[in-house]
C-alpha cells in the first residue's frame, strides 16, 4: 500500500468542491441538513423527558394519563420521522451534486493532454477510482461529518441530562468520604475514551487490507475485461488454459486478502461487540442504587438508562465508526494516490518546439526511450506538401515512437518540428479505435455524432472505402470492434480521412490487415479524393514503396537516412 498522510490526502480531496463556483449552494444545502440533524437531536431530547412521565404513569397506574402519553409520543416521533427521512434525501442530494462536481473534474484531468495514455504504467485500473472511489469518498464523509455533528450535539444535551440524573456518588477512601457529581457522565466518558483507544489498536491494519483487497477486486475485474476486449485472439490461441491461470492467480489474490481482512474483522466485531452489550448492563447497575433507594421513580430510572444511551452512543462514534473510517481511509489513498500521478504525468512535457513553416520540417530531432537508450539523433528532413514519405526499419528500431512524437504523446524527445499554420492533422494507428455505439458514430470518431455529415454522404463514403455491407447500419449500435474484421477496421479508418480531409495524415502501419491490391487501392484513393494531403506512412511491405515519394530508414542505433524512391 502506498503510504500518505491521510489527513492531507483528505483535505486535498475535500476542499475542492468546497470551494468552487458551486461551494455556495452546497453549503447552503449542507447547512440544511445539519439543521435537520439537530432538530432530531432535539425531538430525541423531548422523548426522552417523555420516558419520564409514561414510566412514572405506568408505575402509578395512572390510566387517564396513558393515551395522552401515548399521543404525546405520535406526535413527536411522526415529526421525527419526517425530519429524518428529508436529512437523508437532501444529504443524497449533495451526495449526487458533490460526486457529480468531482467525477466531472477528474475526468477532465485524466483526458487533459493525453494524460490517460502516460498514466497508464504508473496508476492501476483508473476507471474505478474515477467511478467507485469517488462515490465512496463523497459518501462516506458526508455520512462521518454529519453524524459527527449530530453525535456531538446530542453530547451536548444529553450530558446534561445525564449529570442532573445521575446525581451523586459517595464513598469512603482511606478514611475520607469523596462524592464524585454526575458519576454516571463521567463513566462513560472514561469508558468511551479507553474504548476508542482500544479499538485502534484492534482495528488499526484495516485501513491497509481495505487498500489491498480494492486493489485485488479490481485488478481480478479487469482481467476478465481484458478476455472479453481480445476474445476472437485468445479463441484462435486457445489460450483458455493460460487465462484460466491468469484468473485463478489473481482471484486467490482476492480471497487470501479477505481472509486477513475477515480476521482483523473478527477481532473488531467482537470487541465492538462487547463493548456495546456492556454498555446496555452498566448504566442499569450503575442506576439500580438510587431507585432501590427510592430516589427516583421507575420513569427516572428509565430516562437515565436513555440518556446514558445517548451520551454513550455520541462518545463511541469513533468506535462505531472504526470500520467505516477504515474503509475511508484506504479511498483517500487510492484517490489521493491517483491526483498525485496525474500531477506529475502533467508536469511532464515534451522538449520538442512546435512552429510554423511552409511545409512539414523537422530539425535536430532526439528520441530516446525512458531507459534513456537513444533511437534518434539529429534527425533533420523537409516534406514538400503534397508529398509522401514511407519509414522504414527493423523492428523495435523507433518508427512508431517517432509518429508518436510527431503527434506530441512522446516525452522523451527534444528538437523542433514545424507545420504549416492552421493545417489538419490526422494520425492513424494500426487497430483503429471503434468507441461503443451506432455505426455512425464509429464512422465519423472523433467529432460528435451530432456533427456528423448527411447520410448520403456517409454512405458515398463508405462506399469508397469498400465497405458497402455497411450503408444500411449507420443508426445500428453494437460493439464493431467484434463484428467488423481488422480489415474492415482499417477501411473504416481510411473513411474517417476522407470526412476530416486533413492536410497531414500519419499512417502507422494502418494497412496491416490488408492484402496488398488493397492496401495499394486505399493509399491511390487518399491521393485522388484529397489530391493536396501530405502523408507519412510506417510500413514494412514492399509495396508501399510504389505510393510514396520518399523513404526514411531508420536503424535503430540513431543513426537514419533519406532517399528518393
Amino acid at each position: 500500500m502506498e503510504k500518505r498522510n491521510l489527513f492531507k490526502g483528505f483535505w486535498i480531496l475535500f476542499k475542492g468542491y468546497w470551494t468552487s463556483e458551486e461551494k455556495w449552494k452546497a453549503i447552503g444545502l449542507l447547512a440544511v441538513v445539519i439543521g435537520l440533524n439537530l432538530a432530531m437531536v432535539w425531538f430525541l431530547v423531548q422523548i426522552n423527558e417523555w420516558y419520564n412521565e409514561f414510566y412514572n404513569a405506568l408505575q402509578e397506574y395512572k390510566s387517564e394519563s396513558f393515551w395522552d402519553l401515548v399521543g404525546q409520543f405520535t406526535f413527536l416521533a411522526f415529526c421525527y420521522i419526517i425530519i429524518a427521512v428529508y436529512a437523508v434525501y437532501l444529504r443524497q442530494l449533495l451526495q449526487i451534486r458533490w460526486r457529480t462536481w468531482m467525477t466531472k473534474n477528474y475526468l477532465e484531468s485524466w483526458m487533459k493532454g493525453q494524460t490517460y495514455y502516460h498514466l497508464e504504467s504508473s496508476t492501476d485500473n483508473p476507471d474505478q477510482r474515477i467511478s467507485e472511489d469517488i462515490n465512496s469518498f463523497v459518501g462516506t464523509t458526508l455520512q462521518l461529518i454529519i453524524g459527527f455533528l449530530r453525535q456531538l450535539t446530542t453530547l451536548a444535551a444529553f450530558s446534561f441530562v445525564l449529570w442532573e440524573l445521575s446525581g451523586d456518588f459517595t464513598f469512603n477512601f482511606g478514611g475520607s468520604e469523596i462524592t464524585i457529581p454526575g458519576y454516571m457522565f463521567w463513566f462513560s466518558v472514561i469508558y468511551s475514551g479507553v474504548g476508542t483507544l482500544l479499538v485502534h489498536q484492534v482495528g488499526k491494519k484495516l485501513i491497509s487490507l481495505e487498500f489491498d483487497q480494492q486493489k485485488f477486486e479490481a485488478d481480478f475485474r479487469f482481467s476478465m475485461m481484458r478476455v472479453r476486449e481480445n476474445a476472437e485472439s485468445i479463441a484462435f490461441y486457445r489460450g483458455e488454459n493460460s487465462e484460466m491461470e491468469g484468473f485463478t492467480a489473481r482471484f486467490k489474490n482476492v480471497i487470501e486478502n479477505f481472509r486477513r481482512l475477515m480476521t482483523k474483522t473478527k477481532h473488531l466485531n467482537f470487541y465492538s461487540n462487547g463493548y456495546g452489550q456492556l454498555a446496555i448492563i452498566v448504566p442499569l447497575i450503575l442506576a439500580a442504587p438510587r431507585f432501590f433507594s427510592k430516589e427516583i421513580q421507575l420513569g427516572g430510572l428509565m430516562q437515565t438508562i436513555s440518556a446514558f444511551g445517548r451520551v454513550q452512543d455520541a462518545l463511541s462514534f469513533f468506535v462505531d465508526s472504526y470500520g467505516t473510517l477504515a474503509s475511508l481511509g484506504a479511498v483517500i489513498n487510492r484517490l489521493a494516490g491517483f491526483t498525485e500521478h496525474v500531477e506529475e504525468v502533467q508536469k511532464i512535457h515534451t522538449k520538442v518546439e512546435k512552429s510554423t513553416a511552409a511545409e512539414l520540417t523537422i530539425s535536430d530531432l532526439n528520441i530516446s526511450l525512458p531507459t534513456g537508450k537513444q533511437l534518434l539523433q539529429k534527425l533533420s528532413l523537409q516534406l514538400e506538401n503534397s508529398k509522401s514519405l514511407l519509414v522504414t526499419g527493423a523492428s523495435g528500431c523507433g518508427k512508431s515512437t517517432l509518429l508518436r512524437t510527431l503527434a506530441g504523446i512522446w516525452a522523451y524527445a527534444e528538437g523542433k518540428i514545424s507545420l504549416p499554420q492552421n493545417s489538419k492533422v490526422m494520425f492513424l494507428p494500426q487497430k483503429p479505435y471503434l468507441p461503443l455505439g451506432t455505426l455512425r458514430r464509429a464512422l465519423v470518431y472523433p467529432l460528435a455524432e451530432k456533427d456528423a455529415p448527411s447520410d448520403e454522404k456517409l454512405i458515398e463514403i463508405l462506399k469508397a472505402v469498400e465497405l458497402p455491407n455497411l450503408v444500411d447500419k449507420l443508426d445500428v449500435a453494437d460493439d464493431w470492434t467484434r463484428i467488423l474484421s481488422g480489415g474492415e477496421q482499417q477501411r473504416l479508418a481510411f473513411a474517417r480521412v476522407l470526412l476530416t480531409a486533413p492536410n497531414y495524415i500519419f499512417l502507422d502501419e494502418a494497412t496491416s490487415a490488408l492484402d496488398e491490391p488493397r492496401e495499394i487501392e486505399m493509399y491511390k484513393l487518399l491521393k485522388e479524393k484529397l489530391p493536396a494531403v501530405t502523408i507519412i506512412s510506417v510500413g514494412h511491405r514492399s509495396t508501399l514503396f510504389e505510393v510514396h515519394d520518399t523513404e526514411l530508414k531508420l536503424d535503430g542505433n540513431g543513426f537514419w537516412t533519406t532517399k528518393l524512391i
